[in-house]
């Protein structure tokens, strides 16, 4: 069995979520063609969710040592453990949205629900069905067709809320997380505020910001929205758009400088939050300046 069938795209040299210097992102996707006749699904070191693409295709497949039959409807998904594979007798040609996710989240994940570390064993799953799941696997989609203009720091925040749902699915209970009763020390809030604001122009994830309150992802994700009120990723994007409204106002820099020194793609996706957030475009908001700036003079 081949690691890695022809069929499937390698993995880019250079990712869209950091350089290739950087770490593994904790989610990424992939869309990838899946032949007619027999075919293995790659192995992986992380765990792979199957998302199936158009038309309802018919198939067989071999799992828990039985050939089964079944038919691929749009939406669905399977659950490829890391290191496993499963093997598919397809009937015509399809595609697959695939989302591989870190183990790692998966068993820290595990431990902020309160399932401990037997929680992280990811079972292999045929054909399941799941709004929240579909959710994820599309905004990821959007996500890297549009070359991420969330960021790093999205993805991530989508990850955990995959692993979340994977787990809660998998355990058939909801979510418990430790955090209950515990607040993010004031302390340690001012640090990733701190260090959010000297770092607005990089791609933020959200293992770094973790880190630097000191806690693991799923508990720093919990905390943090319990004592700001705003998930992680949102809170950073305001902060984002706060620093890009007042250097507008400056009118001393381009736009495009402006969107990249206040960690945004290009101009045209900070003109986008802006507009989300504050109901104006940068344009706008440099007229209103200089207009300003002739009254007082």
């Amino acid at each position: 069995m081949s690691d890695r069938p022809a069929c499937y795209p390698p993995p880019p040299s250079r990712s869209p979520l950091g350089t290739a210097a950087d770490r593994a992102p904790l989610l990424d996707v992939l869309t990838s063609p899946v032949p007619q006749g027999v075919f293995d699904s790659p192995v992986d070191g992380r765990h792979v969710l199957c998302l199936h693409l158009g038309e309802p295709v018919p198939v067989s497949y071999r799992m828990d040592g039985h050939q089964r039959q079944g038919v691929r409807l749009h939406g669905q998904y399977c659950v490829v453990p890391a290191g496993a594979s499963t093997r598919w007798v397809v009937s015509r040609a399809a595609r697959s949205l695939l989302l591989r996710l870190t183990p790692s989240l998966l068993g820290d994940t595990s431990q902020a629900m309160g399932l401990g570390s037997g929680g992280a064993l990811l079972a292999p799953a045929i054909h399941v069905r799941d709004p929240q799941v579909e959710r994820i696997g599309w905004m990821m989609q959007a996500e890297d067709h549009d070359a991420y203009p969330g960021g790093r720091l999205f993805a991530d925040s989508l990850a955990s809320a995959l692993a979340t749902r994977l787990l809660t699915l998998q355990s058939r209970r909801s979510p418990v997380a430790d955090t209950k009763g515990r607040a993010l020390p004031g302390w340690r809030l001012r640090r990733v505020q701190d260090y959010v604001e000297a770092h607005l122009d990089e791609p933020l994830s959200l293992l770094e910001l973790a880190a630097v309150a000191g806690y693991s992802a799923s508990h720093f994700k919990a905390l943090f929205k319990q004592a700001t009120g705003v998930p992680v990723h949102r809170y950073v994007l305001q902060r984002r758009v706060e620093r890009a409204r007042l250097l507008l106002l400056q009118g001393e820099q381009r736009i495009g400088d402006i969107a990249l020194a206040t960690g945004f793609s290009h101009a045209s996706h900070m003109a986008r939050c802006l507009q989300r957030l504050l109901g104006t475009s940068p344009s706008q908001l440099m007229r209103d300046a200089a207009v300003a700036d002739r009254v007082a003079h």
